[in-house]
């Protein structure tokens, strides 16, 4: 079974290219946000405490997203793999996926890191807000605070994969077509 992580800042187009990838290469797409967007629909209790970490900008703790992400990898059968998207965003969320695929004598294929500049991220972001009605993509301030968690948080998992070799980097300003290419040529090598 092949993993893939799906890395980069908000509105770096990782849902745009997940669409291909998954198709392409018959994995399972297993994007947090998605989880957790039908958690909310539902109405459920994560639903509720999740909306209100999201609507601040915030993250949502570990051991929910970890326990979501587990019985998707259980539940799944007739693919190649997997694509994770928003999964993992912490140094000890990877270390717990390391640990969760261990358990099966797996590890991590590959990490995909679509990149894009700041400036980038805010205008993205509030272009898919106007499109999608997405509430969590149109305020500034939460804008401002999920660049700045994504550089707190998130970016240390660049090392983190690069000191493991799994580390791989895609320029995400070009056209959703030469991202895609340079994507498919990245994951035909595994």
């Amino acid at each position: 079974m092949k993993y893939f992580i799906l890395f980069g800042p908000p509105g770096a187009g990782k849902g745009t290219q997940a669409t291909a990838m998954v198709e392409n290469y018959n994995l399972r797409h297993i994007s947090t946000g998605e989880l957790l967007r039908k958690e909310i629909a539902d109405g459920t209790e994560l639903g509720l405490k999740a909306k209100s970490l999201i609507d601040a900008g915030a993250l949502v703790p570990d051991e929910i997203v970890e326990g979501m992400i587990e019985s998707v990898f259980r539940k799944t059968t007739g693919v190649n793999g997997f694509l994770l998207d928003g999964f993992p965003r912490t140094v000890a969320q990877a270390d717990a996926l390391d640990a969760m695929l261990a358990k099966n004598s797996e590890e991590v294929t590959a990490v995909v890191s679509i990149m894009i500049p700041d400036e980038m991220i805010r205008e993205r972001i509030k272009h898919r807000a106007s499109i999608e009605g997405r509430a969590d993509d149109a305020n500034d301030d939460t804008i401002s605070n999920r660049i700045r968690t994504y550089h707190d948080k998130t970016e240390p998992l660049v090392e983190y994969y690069k000191g493991k070799g799994k580390y791989h980097e895609i320029d995400g300003t070009g056209t959703i077509e030469d991202v895609r290419k340079a994507i498919a040529a990245l994951m035909d090598r595994f």
